[in-house]
């Protein structure tokens, strides 16, 4: 595990994150393109529509792509856990990985919510009718774009707290003869 950690293997790691995510969102893009050419009808905001296996398959392994690369961050990255107290006290690397770490789960589920609800669209096996739901499957795909950059800034901003130390550490100071006190640093 301490390969991974080191600067080669955090390099390998970042660039393994931005590749999935990119193929999660061309997926993504290219499920929605697949749907755009199925038969449809529109009237208003009312849409009758065929369903598309093939987006269906891009829609499903695009979020499956997103849900992986979103998990191999958080698992590598560590775990980057402030509380208030203690918010003010840590490095700034230790604060824009909470940062990042906040919005790489947003567009995670913000991102795989749009993706599914794309896909199981597509997973009936007749025409549907309803409220138009268009670029579900784009604005997925984007998103997974997004996830890939700010996943990528966690990661590398969580590593970085980690090698300098950036969780409070307490010192004892025991030349007193009154009694220990204790610093947060």
């Amino acid at each position: 595990m301490a390969g991974v950690m080191g600067g080669g293997g955090a390099i390998f790691i970042c660039i393994l994150i931005v590749i999935m995510d990119v193929i999660a969102g061309i997926l993504g893009i290219e499920a929605e393109v697949a749907q755009s050419k199925a038969a449809n009808m529109k009237v208003f905001i009312f849409e009758c529509k065929e369903p598309v296996y093939e987006a269906y398959k891009l829609g499903v392994a695009a979020a499956a792509l997103l849900a992986v690369a979103h998990a191999l961050a958080n698992l590598l990255g560590g775990c980057i856990c402030i509380t208030s107290q203690e918010y003010f006290r840590s490095s700034i690397n230790r604060r824009l990985a909470s940062w990042t770490l906040v919005l790489s789960w947003i567009a995670l589920v913000v991102g795989f919510t749009l993706l599914l609800a794309g896909a199981l669209a597509n997973a009936k096996t007749k025409a549907t009718c309803g409220f138009a739901h268009r670029h579900f499957l784009s604005v997925g795909g984007i998103l997974c774009f997004v996830h890939g950059i700010v996943t990528v800034a966690y990661y590398v901003n969580a590593r970085a707290s980690v090698w300098e130390g950036g969780y409070p550490t307490v010192h004892r100071d025991v030349s007193s003869t009154a009694g220990a006190t204790t610093q947060v640093v």
